[in-house]
């Protein structure tokens, strides 16, 4: 099991009887990175994500680690960087 403090970046999908609008408004503590009409991207730690998926109140699909998307994003603008200096 990961660690409780771990935050992840995570996609949610509404329960059936749910909405997006719907998570929106819950006092849930997440960071929510993208809204999409079906689902949300959020950061949140595990204890959170684990609530959620208890609770069922949404599908919980953790993308990566909150420090791995970072990373990635970094390496990403360094490529990025080295191509377009002369």
């Amino acid at each position: 099991m990961a660690d409780t403090h771990t935050r992840w970046v995570a996609r949610l999908t509404p329960m059936p009887h749910g909405s997006v609008e719907a998570l929106l408004h819950m006092p849930l503590g997440l960071d929510v990175w993208e809204r999409h009409a079906d689902a949300l991207v959020v950061a949140a730690d595990e204890t959170q994500l684990a609530e959620l998926e208890r609770r069922r109140i949404a599908r919980v699909e953790r993308l990566s680690t909150v420090a791995e998307f970072q990373a990635r994003a970094q390496r990403r603008a360094d490529s990025s960087k080295e191509r377009s200096d002369p």
